[in-house]
């Protein structure tokens, strides 16, 4: 996806959001698209999910169209076949968590993806940490 595309994929309405809890990001990706008034189901895979999330991916309504996946104790490629059954037409793999698994699968999969592109470089406000590195980024071209 180009970088229009990337920013454009925080515009739709209804996102799943599978974290484990190893990418801090993850956490404020949640928070920033509820500050933008989206519906968000988490899907909490860690040691001690939080108790409003979804427990299980195959918990996960029909008809979400945007899938955010963050996680490092697991291989975001098993999750792929799931997310297409149920209407996933978009998926953001977190900076550092995508697999040769992964690569595989998506070059099979009808969904459109970002891979290895941190979800707040696109997303919060522009005097966060992340809104002086997303312009770090572009003035060095790596946005």
């Amino acid at each position: 996806m180009t970088e229009l595309e990337q920013e454009k994929f925080w515009n739709y309405d209804n996102f799943v959001v599978i974290t484990d809890k190893t990418k801090p990001a993850m956490k404020l990706t949640i928070k920033e698209l509820g500050n933008r008034n989206k519906n968000i189901n988490v899907v909490d895979l860690s040691d001690k999910p939080d108790p409003d999330t979804l427990k299980n991916i195959s918990d996960i309504p029909d008809g979400m169209e945007n899938a955010v996946i963050g996680t490092t104790k697991y291989n975001p490629a098993d999750f792929i076949n799931t997310l297409q059954d149920k209407g996933v037409k978009r998926v953001w793999v977190h900076w550092r968590t995508s697999t040769p698994e992964l690569d595989e699968a998506s070059r099979k999969s009808e969904m459109e993806f970002i891979t290895d592109k941190c979800p707040m470089m696109y997303m919060g406000s522009p005097f966060s940490i992340h809104g002086l590195h997303r312009s770090i980024a572009k003035l060095t071209g790596k946005y």
